[in-house]
């Protein structure tokens, strides 16, 4: 799998806001404000798990129709069980 720049910012924009939250708690700030960075971030690592499943996904179903090795609803499948996995 290529992990394009795209993605690579995604996870550096949620290391930054992790750091941010992290000097939030330090700087004792209310929970609200703390818990309402948290959400954020995990909406943001949850799109980037659908970005990187979808990515994926469209390059193994490309390969398989390339190949005829493996079948495509099979890899739509695997890609549906990563993307529950993941919540």
């Amino acid at each position: 799998m290529d992990y394009n720049d795209q993605m690579k910012n995604r996870v550096k924009r949620i290391e930054g806001q992790l750091r941010g939250i992290l000097n939030m708690m330090e700087d004792n700030k209310d929970c609200k404000e703390v818990i309402t960075q948290l959400s954020a971030t995990r909406s943001a690592i949850d799109r980037t798990i659908g970005v990187i499943v979808s990515s994926n996904l469209v390059e193994c179903v490309r390969a398989a129709n390339e190949s005829g090795e493996k079948d495509p609803e099979q890899l739509v499948k695997e890609a549906v069980n990563l993307l529950v996995k993941s919540r």
